[in-house]
């Protein structure tokens, strides 16, 4: 009994490095976690429950929440989750905590129901900061592979006239 209690967090491998210039190893990752994620779920309580955002930060939040409890080794945690090494995913809490008290502060929800948008005409110019996303043509062959398909799905198969069934039983 003695040897698991003090033995198992001797045996627990440990992380010697990132690998990623900048980015410490977190001896104690899972605990930070679990901490972070805690106070994620606290704080994203302010914005409203409708809200997509709250839905999306709860939701992934929770489900990593979930993994950190169930698992006791970082490398355990990391293969279930894979976002990441431990060290990454304890920087995104941080800054998910950060971007929560921002979105609080922005309220960006919070637009009156009489507030209009300026809409811009597809025949109106486009002011010059507005970035113009603008797909080039597609290569000449898309277009006839698309129409060796479609010529191959008639051939293959037969049209259905409105007196025919279409079901056959």
């Amino acid at each position: 009994m003695f040897l698991r209690a003090i033995g198992r967090p001797l045996m627990a491998k440990v992380k010697q490095t990132t690998g990623i210039v900048g980015l410490d190893v977190v001896p104690n990752a899972r605990e930070v976690l679990i901490e972070l994620y805690g106070k994620t779920l606290k704080e994203i309580q302010a914005v409203p429950e409708d809200e997509g955002y709250r839905k999306a930060v709860e939701s992934f939040t929770r489900h990593r929440l979930k993994v950190c409890q169930e698992e006791e080794d970082w490398e355990t945690i990391e293969k279930r989750l894979g976002c990441g090494q431990v060290e990454e995913l304890i920087e995104e809490a941080r800054d998910e905590l950060t971007l929560i008290s921002k979105m609080i502060e922005w309220d960006p929800w919070g637009v009156p129901d009489d507030y209009e948008c300026e809409v811009i005409e597809n025949d109106a110019p486009i002011p010059k900061h507005v970035p113009q996303h603008r797909p080039g043509p597609l290569p000449e062959e898309f277009y006839k592979t698309l129409e060796t398909i479609s010529i191959g799905q008639k051939e293959s198969k037969p049209e259905v006239t409105s007196g025919e069934s279409q079901s056959k039983a």
